[in-house]
């Protein structure tokens, strides 16, 4: 008896849900995908590009025995849901969809009990206004009643998903001084640190968002000049690194050999706490944390606890843990823990832009190449984060 009670009482919903139509306010609807914003909130910040950039995720998860393939995702804004902001159809939806594994998805289906992470990366036009939330409005092949058993799929549409959008971002230094410094594995594309999660302490992770790897071009556009096979041919090699903010060192590691050059550290070997090497981490106040990387060993000039001042030297630029060449690895988090946090975005109060490398450049992954065509009459900027691949000068050391 109890089993049919239970079998009834489930038909009884899925006819129910079924029914509801989500155009009537305050109707539930039955969802088979779920659908939800990674973070409740996310900050627009300004590019160099000119336009103001919203980054974020959406985790997906199918809860029904009927596979899902996603055909769309608009984002709209959600006082005007007839405005979208932004369209990702079958092909974009491949190049943004992620399994939890940080993996690229092979398809846009997903399977009884599996979710996928889509990263949204959104550009707005100088003069457009920053909606307050965003909604999704997705499509695709799936179940449309709790039915325990597989079903053929059927299309299904609902919107989902609220985000709050925050204006205020971070203002900060220049982590580094000098000319020709090209914002490597930036923001926002899909790319090695944009899709780069981490499962750890029971949650997931986006602690490199925002990251930038900065590699220094010499004045004929060359990011190498000398013996490829050794670091000290790399421009930016033993570049000073600095404070971008007053703050106290909270983290620090000063144990690590430089890695050997065009290979990167056998798997088996890194861990969460040498992944990065030789590092950094500041208190910023607010809740908000530096985080430098790969730094030289024995170069860093400050300990924890030590307070130090905007500008102030805080190590030399290296080639430690998980790199194949001397760089600085460099982003904005939410907690001292290096891996262990979300990313947050973040403006550079003054630079020159003079050009970009272009993506072109990942294809060819040649460090050896001339870049000196990249390289544009330099512009001054205010209050930007420099996009992937850009190359900036930044003020002169005093």
């Amino acid at each position: 008896m109890r089993k049919r009670l239970s079998t009834l009482a489930l038909l009884v919903v899925a006819l129910t849900l079924s029914a509801a139509s989500p155009s009537v306010p305050g109707a539930d609807v039955f969802t088979s995908l779920a659908v939800s914003a990674f973070t409740p909130r996310t900050i627009a910040f300004p590019g160099t590009d000119g336009r103001t950039h919203i980054v974020y995720e959406l985790l997906l998860t199918n809860t029904n025995v009927t596979p899902a393939t996603v055909e769309s995702v608009e984002v709209v804004d959600a006082a005007n849901t007839a405005k979208t902001l932004d369209t990702y159809d079958a092909k974009k939806l491949l190049t943004a969809l992620r399994t939890t594994g940080n993996t690229a998805a092979e398809t846009t289906t997903i399977e009884f009990n599996g979710s996928r992470l889509l990263m949204i990366s959104i550009a707005l036009d100088p003069d457009a206004a920053v909606p307050k939330k965003l909604l999704h409005h997705i499509k695709f092949q799936g179940a449309t009643t709790p039915s325990p058993k597989p079903a053929a799929p059927a299309e299904v549409g609902y919107t989902v998903a609220p985000i709050e959008i925050e204006t205020k971002f971070q203002h900060i230094g220049a982590p580094l001084s000098g000319a020709g410094w090209v914002a490597m594995n930036g923001c926002c594309e899909v790319g090695v640190h944009r899709s780069s999660s981490i499962a750890c302490n029971g949650s997931l992770y986006f602690a490199q968002r925002f990251a930038i790897d900065w590699m220094q071009l010499d004045k004929n556009g060359k990011l190498i000049d000398g013996d490829a096979s050794d670091v000290h041919g790399y421009v930016g090699y033993g570049a000073q690194v600095l404070a971008v903010a007053d703050g106290t060192v909270v983290g620090i590691d000063d144990s690590l050999e430089d890695q050997k050059l065009g290979s990167l550290p056998d798997p088996a070997t890194i861990t969460i706490d040498n992944v990065d090497g030789n590092h950094i981490v500041l208190s910023l106040g607010g809740g908000v944390y530096a985080f430098y990387a790969h730094l030289q060993k024995n170069s860093l000039t400050v300990k924890l606890g030590d307070h130090v001042k905007r500008s102030q030297v805080l190590a030399k630029l290296g080639n430690t843990g998980n790199s194949s060449a001397p760089h600085l690895h460099f982003h904005l988090m939410q907690s001292p823990s290096v891996l262990c946090s979300n990313g947050i975005p973040y403006a550079i109060d003054s630079f020159d832009a003079e050009g970009n490398l272009g993506h072109s450049f990942y294809g060819e992954q040649e460090l050896t190449g001339d870049f000196s065509k990249s390289i544009r009459p330099a512009s001054n900027r205010r209050y930007q984060y420099p996009l992937d691949l850009e190359i900036v000068n930044f003020a002169a050391s005093h």
